[in-house]
């Protein structure tokens, strides 16, 4: 399930809550069966603060949550 959902999320945005509740946004470039992924132009929420930080690439275990962005 999870795969699929990624798949139909290639080179659109996607928001990701980690597991240390850090919030994710970006473009998601790829992923593999693992769910590790890379994300583009990626900007991380963390209470008030968001850092831009550009090109991610994110280990799969570290991922609560994928939610797709219109």
């Amino acid at each position: 399930m999870p795969l699929s959902l990624l798949e139909k999320s290639v080179n659109k945005k996607v928001s990701l809550l980690l597991k240390d509740n850090r919030v994710l946004e970006g473009t998601l470039i790829g992923y593999d069966d693992y769910l590790n992924m890379v994300i583009e132009n990626t900007e991380e929420t963390n209470g008030d603060q968001v850092k831009r930080l550009g090109t991610v690439i994110l280990r799969g275990n570290n991922v609560v949550s994928i939610t797709p962005q219109s």
